[in-house]
């Protein structure tokens, strides 16, 4: 049987699979976007994630199915006929910080739909271990009418797609994978082994993918903890947290994290999928929630300092201008999805201060709708009391600083790359 692929949401994730995939398979992207659709059918991707020359390859405009390609379409009709359904949603956290799987509960009820029997759906979507058979099977198998592992099958595939990186693309990193049975493992497996050049680890069970996935960025998330925490301590001790980490890093088990605003979709959500799920087992694990409200609390900590360092230059702070330099949660990327650098914002206008937002790479109107702040793309023509460097753009390093700042002006660095030069820095 010919292999036809549907990838369920076309984001940060399912896009650059999707144009993968399209190399090789017959491929239908699809997504209730549609103006994320009609973008990408003129052969541009927002997210600047797949470039217009490498899309426009594969895109077609008519499904084949014995031809490769990629159709995206928002129509549920052109997925009607895929064998092989991957959902590629987000799985982001409430204003609680509780798990909301609301995008798998619909996107699970779409595939549903069209789900025939022997197609296996296939989730990549970060979740708890238990998500994929526990919360979305039974959506498929309520809406379907089939039995699962009898007439459909699933799989699980955790994505690591690391957004801006144009190094370690989709097929240059290993992907985990697993199958809801031994057969339908082998199976998912070579279908990423056919296209990801860097390997697959095939795991035994489900849950152990998904177990796998959510301690990758957990792990991540309690080491930059540690860090900032260290910045605390050596903050208040007048020393330079980069330069003792550099000191430190000359041995050569020393891991090299950096202090730093913890957001995105992974790193500062993830952790909290893991910890609902210890505490539904009556498991209460203060290590990881410890790194979680640690991270979380370094938004305030950032704009305390640069408030203290503007009282010690005698910069009245009510009323003062300051321009936050980078909005998106990471350098060089238009992603602003639980960026904590609205929480340096949100902090710095209780003090009173007037805050200006230059980011090149932000969209304004997505800014705006998602914080409700406004931003430009355009370098403001003024000075400023004090100016912030949040987001490590390559542009920023590129910028006049003098030239953004009145006379006795402050200038601090939350990325630490503007060398000595500075008033403060994280």
């Amino acid at each position: 049987m010919s292999i036809k692929i549907a990838v369920i949401g076309l984001g940060y994730v399912g896009l650059p699979l999707a144009r993968l995939f399209a190399t090789k398979y017959p491929v239908v992207g699809f997504d209730i976007n549609q103006s994320r659709i009609d973008g990408l059918r003129s052969g541009t991707d927002s997210t600047l994630e797949v470039s217009d020359e490498i899309l426009k390859k594969v895109l077609v405009n008519n499904f084949n199915r014995d031809k490769n390609g990629l159709l995206c379409s928002s129509n549920l009709n052109d997925i009607s006929d895929c064998n092989y359904y991957i959902v590629t949603v987000p799985t982001p956290v409430d204003k609680n910080n509780r798990p909301d799987l609301t995008p798998l509960y619909k996107s699970s009820e779409t595939v549903a739909k069209v789900l025939k029997k022997g197609d296996i759906v296939i989730y990549e979507s970060t979740v708890y271990p238990g998500v994929t058979e526990d919360e979305c099977v039974p959506v498929l198998e309520k809406i379907s009418g089939l039995k699962f592992n009898i007439d459909f099958f699933a799989g699980y595939s955790p994505e690591r797609i690391n957004p801006g990186d144009k190094e370690h693309t989709v097929e240059k990193i290993l992907k985990v994978t697993a199958g809801s049975t031994p057969e339908i493992g082998q199976k998912v497996n070579d279908l990423y082994k056919s296209v990801i050049i860097a390997g697959t680890h095939l795991a035994p069970t489900i849950k152990v993918a998904e177990a796998a996935k959510v301690i990758e960025n957990s792990q991540r998330d309690i080491n930059i903890a540690f860090v900032n925490e260290l910045a605390k301590i050596f903050n208040l001790m007048d020393i330079d947290t980069h330069a003792v980490l550099e000191a430190a890093g000359t041995k050569w088990n020393f891991l090299p994290f950096k202090p730093g605003l913890v957001g995105g979709h992974c790193i500062g959500v993830d952790p909290y999928y893991l910890a609902q799920r210890a505490q539904e087992f009556g498991y209460h694990p203060e290590i990881i929630l410890a790194g979680r409200r640690l991270n979380d609390s370094m938004g305030e900590y950032v704009a305390s300092q640069v408030v203290k360092l503007m009282i010690k230059k005698g910069i009245t702070v009510k009323g003062a201008s300051l321009l936050m330099l980078g909005i998106t949660f990471k350098e060089n990327c238009p992603d602003v999805r639980n960026t904590k650098i609205v929480d340096v914002i949100s902090a710095l206008k209780d003090y009173g201060i007037n805050v200006s937002i230059f980011d090149p790479w932000a969209n304004p109107l997505e800014v705006k709708h998602e914080y409700g702040l406004e931003t430009t793309i355009v370098l403001p023509n003024q000075k400023f009391d004090a100016v912030v460097l949040g987001v490590a753009h390559t542009e920023f390093l590129k910028l006049d600083m003098s030239t953004l700042q009145n006379d006795n002006s402050l200038l601090y660095d939350v990325k630490g790359i503007l060398g000595d030069n500075v008033d403060g820095k994280l």
